[in-house]
């Protein structure tokens, strides 16, 4: 008996049905919430062993942590017994709440292992002034609009900041920063992805190995050096001290007030020198370098590329 096209489906869709209902019957989540109360000007210590961390500001006096877990075909007292090893540990000591995490530490347990593990997610809330010293192992760590000194470091993730009122300093060996506005300094570091920075009032130091760096708005000194991508940059004041740039995979651009006063130092080998501010040269002119003071001279400006063009403009 010959079953028709239109049976087919109705029964195959009727099989992905009950595998989906399957599955969702044995997907576990569990939250583990804890509170303390907080004055702004405190501090939070994150050192976990995996999962996402997610800093938001509000403007109560409390710090509230949600701990996340989950995964699809796992059993609650599967996921429960992977919370007690997991050993979450919370603490509250003279304006500093700490987060901490023992998993895999002394018995040879590691999120890289081949070993299943769910989903983690640790969410925390604090006021909106406040320090935070954010490290995980295994996840990416996002931080929205504070006021405050971030230091956050990931070994398996990207790194996203807000709109921060203080220092920024973040390491990751495994994805892209982005930064956006910020009125202390900035020094951000990857070995896996680009790097963003909006608008910053202090210095800058950026350093990747395998992306673009963008610098929208910059008020101090900079150093940007990327193996793996191009450079463009925007100058919105004279810089007080030397600044590097430096590519080995793309080009250089760097636009610059127009009363610039710098010594300028550029060499390509995989492209042109160019500038929109006039400069005196002595010698032989020569496409792929330039060295050069911009009205009188000042601070230098070093910029290395061996992969493309470099220019120099004025900002608008």
């Amino acid at each position: 008996m010959r079953h028709s096209g239109t049976g087919k489906r109705i029964r195959t869709a009727v099989a992905a049905a009950a595998v989906l209902a399957v599955s969702m019957a044995f997907s576990a989540e569990e939250t583990v919430t804890r509170s303390f109360p907080a004055e702004p000007g405190g501090r939070l210590v994150v050192d976990v062993d995996m999962g996402r961390v997610e800093l938001i500001s509000h403007p109560g006096n409390e710090v509230r942590i949600d701990a996340e877990f989950s995964r699809e075909g796992w059993s609650r007292s599967r996921i429960k017994r992977f919370i007690e090893d997991f050993g979450l540990e919370f603490s509250h000591s003279g304006g500093t709440v700490t987060v901490r995490s023992d998993y895999g530490r002394g018995n040879g347990r590691s999120w890289f292992s081949s070993e299943k593990h769910p989903n983690v997610r640790i969410r925390i809330l604090v006021p909106t002034v406040f320090d935070a010293e954010l490290r995980t192992s295994g996840g990416s760590i996002t931080v929205g609009d504070l006021q405050g000194r971030v230091d956050a470091k990931t070994s398996g993730g990207g790194l996203e900041f807000g709109s921060i009122r203080g220092t920024v300093n973040g390491r990751t060996s495994g994805g892209s920063v982005t930064v956006g506005d910020c009125s202390g300094d900035v020094d951000v570091q990857t070995s896996g992805g680009g790097i963003r920075v909006g608008r910053t009032e202090g210095n800058v130091r950026v350093r990747t190995s395998g992306g673009s760096i963008t610098l929208e708005s910059v008020s101090g000194d900079v150093t940007a050096k990327t193996s793996g991508g191009s450079i463009h940059a925007v100058l919105t004041k004279n810089p007080t001290a030397d600044c590097f740039f430096e590519t080995s995979g793309g080009g250089i651009t760097v636009a610059a007030p127009e009363g610039l006063k710098a010594d300028i130092d550029a060499r390509t080998s995989g492209g042109r020198v160019s500038t929109d501010f006039p400069v005196t040269v002595s010698g032989e002119i020569d496409p792929h370098r330039l060295s050069a003071r911009i009205n009188g001279g000042g601070p230098q400006m070093i910029l290395r590329t061996s992969g493309g063009g470099i220019r120099l403009e004025k900002s608008h």
